[in-house]
């Protein structure tokens, strides 16, 4: 596995794993923890360094259960969760992200994820009613007191990485980012390459669509959030699938997966950037991380981004009230 160093100096694998998907948003959640255990640990085994989980996910149940499968593992791996939600009653219920609350969070945090460090600890989303200096200064001192190591943000407006920037170093900026969400490109990767900050996409396979193992004969199960999602509508899919289609042409001339062609051209955008796609499947495990063996041409990328410019993407990457959680 390449590695890849982010802000700051934060060595990780240039292929990460996102968690989320083990105990929450699609469809039913597996009921063999063990299962998901073996699957975190098979990441390890295939080179992957780098974690990503959060208290919301479940709540709470993820970063146990991430916890639990990298603890024989600590000192090899680097384990990334958030703050930023309100949970009452098990569920969220808004933001919150005041000092005292980013406080708790990371003591809790600590204690699921039976580790004496954060490694990396986000704001999930920016909380409109509290000053991002006072989040970072918060951050800043939970780093002085040894609890965490760096300080990361989700989905954060440029102008609002700056802010934060100046008063506690930015390790990383984790948002979506993959060839139908660009979202990133404008504003925030310019201002990550300019401040030395390091950026981890999520969903960089498109929530599965890029895979090619999504279609509109699919059908989602209750609880899979693609059913909440506007991009996923049949209508939306129909126009989408273009996208994929050019994708896995390129996949079966390089002998690769739709999904490694998808995520090799992620790693191609920027020197510091390590995408965290999710599974349950040590299967797709492989394919992912092979997609570091991946070798696109320059004509290769320039095809890509001009079939992505032509086609286009339909319909939102959330629905409207998760829209206006993002870019603040």
């Amino acid at each position: 596995m390449h590695t890849r160093t982010l802000g700051q100096g934060l060595k990780v694998s240039a292929i990460g794993l996102g968690a989320m998907g083990m105990s929450q948003s699609y469809g039913p959640n597996p009921g063999d923890r063990g299962a998901m255990i073996a699957v975190l640990r098979d990441a390890v085994d295939l080179g992957v360094t780098f974690f990503d989980t959060a208290e919301v996910y479940g709540p709470y149940v993820n970063e146990e259960l991430v916890g639990e499968a990298l603890a024989p593992f600590r000192g090899q791996v680097v384990i990334a969760t958030k703050f930023g939600w309100q949970i009452e009653d098990g569920k969220s219920v808004g933001l919150n992200s005041r000092p005292e609350q980013i406080r708790r969070v990371a003591d809790a945090s600590l204690s699921r994820l039976r580790t004496d460090v954060i490694d990396l600890f986000y704001q999930h989303r920016v909380d409109p009613d509290v000053p991002i200096e006072d989040v970072a200064g918060t951050v800043g001192e939970l780093i002085a007191a040894g609890k965490v190591r760096h300080f990361g943000l989700s989905e954060a407006a440029a102008a609002t990485i700056r802010r934060a920037h100046a008063v506690c170093p930015v390790t990383a900026v984790q948002s979506e980012y993959s060839l139908w969400t660009r979202d990133p490109e404008p504003e925030v990767l310019p201002a990550c390459r300019e401040l030395g900050i390091g950026f981890v996409p999520f969903s960089p396979l498109g929530k599965g669509f890029l895979t090619g193992t999504v279609n509109t004969a699919t059908e989602f199960t209750t609880g899979d959030i693609r059913t909440t999602i506007p991009r996923f509508d049949t209508g939306n899919r129909t126009a989408n699938q273009a996208l994929v289609d050019h994708v896995t042409a390129l996949a079966r001339a390089r002998d690769a997966a739709p999904g490694q062609i998808a995520l090799a051209w992620l790693l191609a955008q920027y020197q510091q950037i390590s995408p965290i796609p999710g599974t349950r499947r040590r299967e797709r495990l492989e394919e992912n991380t092979g997609s570091t063996r991946v070798a696109l041409s320059a004509d290769d990328i320039a095809d890509l981004n001009a079939a992505a410019a032509a086609i286009g993407v339909h319909g939102n990457r959330y629905n409207d009230h998760h829209m206006n959680l993002v870019g603040r």
